[in-house]
């Protein structure tokens, strides 16, 4: 059975070894669609031209005795755990991280439960501190990472609520704050930016701009109020009057003031 193991996409793991990177478990998952023997539907994934359907999942081999059964917490031959935790629905094993089956995400998510509600507008487990104070975007974790373009729902990486609503994942905006701040898909700021402004209004301050520039105005766009108004225009950014954000965006020619002319 261990010979049939590794040829069934097991590629090498030995008997009793316990899981792999990506989850710590006692039995193999027996891949519905190929047949073969994976430890978990991500090592299957990376390994075959098609994926694996967790909810499908029937049966799995234990680690230890090699014993070939339905899915269950404890092998019914030799009582091995297979996991300290397991979904009868997702077929998730994995050691206690106080996981959770939230059904209308339809998958299991990492706790506790307790601290995380489920938005219904969103369709997204989100943390209770943000209950009430996010803005809401119908399915949104249903849309791919604007960073990496992969997906938000299933991923095991924990996803960020920028204050526009969107999401990424929280590699992908920790990544992205070292090149700007801005969300990539709606331009508004990623995070609060009010102490850079009035640093920025400091700046400003100190370097007048030359003669033939200091009554020249322009119409702006605000990326974070999406206000427009008219202000003098300045090298290092123009100053939204509504919400006194830096984050505009030029919406019309250069002017002089009559007096100028």
């Amino acid at each position: 059975m261990a010979a049939t193991a590794q040829e069934d996409g097991a590629h090498g793991q030995e008997r009793g070894q316990r899981g792999c990177e990506h989850y710590d478990r006692g039995c193999l998952l027996k891949a519905p669609c190929c047949d073969k023997l994976y430890t978990c539907r991500l090592c299957h994934d990376n390994n075959e031209d098609h994926q694996l359907d967790r909810f499908k999942v029937k049966e799995v081999q234990c680690i230890n005795c090699e014993k070939i059964q339905n899915a269950q917490q404890t092998c019914e031959e030799c009582s091995t755990l297979f996991g300290e935790y397991y979904c009868s629905i997702c077929h998730l094993f994995d050691k206690d991280k106080k996981q959770y089956h939230c059904d209308s995400c339809g998958i299991c998510r990492i706790g506790p439960k307790e601290d995380f509600f489920h938005c219904l507008k969103c369709n997204l487990c989100l943390a209770m501190n943000l209950q009430g104070k996010h803005k809401c975007i119908e399915n949104v974790s249903r849309q791919n990472c604007p960073i990496c373009l992969e997906d938000i729902h299933t991923s095991r990486v924990v996803a960020h609520v920028l204050p526009c609503g969107h999401l990424l994942h929280r590699t992908c905006y920790e990544e992205m704050l070292k090149e700007g701040y801005r969300c990539p898909l709606c331009m508004h700021s990623a995070l609060d930016m009010t102490r850079y402004w009035r640093q920025l209004d400091d700046e400003v301050a100190q370097t007048p701009m030359p003669s033939e520039y200091q009554n020249m105005t322009v119409d702006i766009l605000c990326n974070d109020c999406n206000g427009r108004s008219t202000v003098q225009f300045h090298i290092l950014g123009m100053k939204c009057k509504i919400c006194e954000s830096y984050n505009t965006a030029q919406a019309g020619g250069r002017r002089i003031s009559l007096d100028q002319q």
